[in-house]
């Protein structure tokens, strides 16, 4: 976009300073995200984001969201004493005609203001030590949040709902609108999808007989969506829109679904995929210091259920869009969403290899 038109989209908030430059930030694949700095050294700098509607069609619901999120852990940390606030939870800027709305839109799109929290640093890549701290991080970020008195809703419905993505899988496959279902890889996947089908659907059963409680959860903890400080401490958790009430499962297992893989989820050598129990260990030791104060033993017992719940969806998703013809994830040849389905299964079957390890490590 021009500058002119984002400067005056943030001349909208009750911003601080005047605007000295605006440039593009980081490489999120979801929303447009800018640093918009300011001339007076007294004033502080802003991330301008513009939030990706077709993604997040209710934009009221994802901010009324993060509003509830960001203001009740500010509240926690003020009751607590914790120093520099600013720096361990995000902060909105509200707009200048309406200090009730923290976002506008305009044009067809909408735009939100943040205040950048500067000397911070983002990861891509994790090792244990890093492990448990994020570990630490998101449990506490689910511990605050346990007695948030406010309802939020559901910003992607279903997200991480197994039976629905089965459910997905399924239909596509009796449509096969680009003719993949009988390639005999596919079939293989397929069957081997469906002898787990009923196991990994236990988390949605459990909840429909109130043994699994839905808590407030970050659903999408990977490690670039926390901020560190130079001596590799976490600051806060950041990108907030996907927060919602979940199983706590979603927070969990999607870490290590990343983490813990040897390698990236589109290796297509297969040979190499394998699950890393040192940072299983130690982002479940750093999890568990944190968010045992809240958890049930009905959710501590099925953690090793969650670590291969979220491969095998992924394995799932992968599968469905390659069915479909590639419509969702974006693909730099014909098979690449095949070979990511697979990099999963072969995580997955790795993570099973490793199931009474897992359980032995969280017992102790």
């Amino acid at each position: 976009m021009e500058q002119q038109q984002l400067r005056d989209i943030v001349a909208l908030f009750a911003t601080e300073g005047s605007i000295a430059e605006i440039k593009p930030l980081g490489e999120g694949l979801i929303n447009d995200t800018f640093l918009v700095r300011t001339a007076e050294t007294t004033a502080p700098d802003y991330v301008l984001q513009r939030i990706n509607h077709h993604v997040f069609p209710d934009v009221e619901m994802v901010m009324h969201n993060i509003a509830a999120v960001t203001g009740h852990i500010r509240h926690k940390l003020e009751a607590q004493g914790t120093p520099d606030i600013d720096r361990r939870v995000l902060t909105f800027i509200r707009l200048k005609d309406d200090a009730q709305k923290l976002y506008v839109q305009k044009d067809g799109n909408f735009w939100r203001l943040m205040i950048f929290i500067s000397n911070a640093i983002t990861k891509q890549a994790v090792n244990p030590e890093s492990s448990r701290a994020a570990g630490l991080a998101f449990g506490n970020f689910q511990a605050m949040l346990s007695d948030l008195p406010v309802p939020l809703g559901e910003t992607i419905p279903n997200f991480h709902n197994m039976e629905f993505r089965l459910q997905q899988l399924r239909q596509v496959v009796v449509e096969d609108p680009v003719g993949r279902v009988a390639e005999p890889e596919v079939q293989h996947l397929l069957r081997e999808i469906e002898m787990r089908a009923v196991e990994m659907c236990k988390a949605e059963r459990m909840g429909r007989e109130d043994i699994l409680p839905k808590r407030i959860c970050h659903c999408d903890t990977k490690v670039n969506n926390m901020l560190f400080d130079e001596n590799d401490n976490v600051l806060c958790v950041i990108d907030l829109d996907t927060v919602m009430p979940n199983f706590i499962f979603s927070d969990y297992g999607d870490f290590l679904r990343t983490a813990a893989n040897l390698v990236a989820e589109d290796c297509p050598d297969m040979d190499r995929v394998g699950f890393r129990m040192d940072i299983f260990r130690a982002f479940t030791e750093g999890y568990l210091q944190s968010a045992r104060s809240f958890l049930l033993p009905v959710e501590v017992e099925n953690l090793p259920y969650a670590v291969a719940l979220f491969p095998y969806m992924q394995c799932v998703r992968f599968l469905w869009d390659y069915l479909s013809g590639d419509k969702y994830w974006k693909c730099q040849y014909a098979t690449h969403n095949f070979v990511r389905a697979n990099n999963q299964f072969h995580l997955l079957k790795s993570i099973e290899s490793h199931y009474d390890e897992m359980t032995a490590c969280i017992k102790a």
